[in-house]
């Protein structure tokens, strides 16, 4: 009885690793992987009507137009809080709550991001501000994309108490 049991058990094994020989050697491969690359892919006819959109973001003002430009808001408690509301969601990831440029992610980016507290920063105008907030070193043009229009003043205006009194 016992080598009727142990002769089993070796059927039993012999058996599972023939099936698992024949899965891994011929078992489903994936050898149809349909895909589809980007200059084969077709598109659909435009409809009728349509009006064609190039860029649907706001223009980054060139260096004379940032000199000119002055923000918007006024200096409100709530306009402060919103503003750091987005600073949390869009800066400090790479800048830190802080603005000391020791953010998690900044630590990944060559060169290291800006301290946002220091003296060259503070001295630019609001709208040269704007500016090195969208296309500073680092940032591109990616932030443009990345930061809705109607955000972006708040976030010079927060930036601006970076390491100050104001709330």
């Amino acid at each position: 009885m016992k080598k009727f049991i142990i002769t089993l058990a070796a059927l039993v094994c012999v058996l599972a690793l023939a099936v698992f020989a024949y899965l891994l050697f011929t078992g489903p491969r994936m050898f149809d992987q349909p895909n589809i690359r980007p200059f084969q892919a077709r598109m659909p006819i435009i409809p009728k009507g349509s009006v064609p959109v190039t860029d649907a973001y706001e223009p980054i003002p060139t260096e004379q137009q940032a000199h000119q430009l002055a923000n918007p808001l006024p200096k409100t408690p709530q306009n402060y809080a919103r503003g750091k509301v987005y600073y949390g969601y869009y800066c400090a990831f790479c800048h830190g709550e802080s603005g000391a440029g020791d953010g998690p992610v900044g630590y990944s980016y060559v060169p290291v991001p800006s301290d946002l507290r220091t003296k060259k920063v503070k001295s630019l105008s609001e709208g040269q501000l704007l500016r090195a907030m969208l296309i500073g070193a680092g940032h591109e043009p990616v932030l443009k994309k990345v930061i809705p229009a109607d955000y972006r003043w708040y976030l010079e205006l927060y930036t601006r108490t970076l390491d100050s009194k104001t709330p």
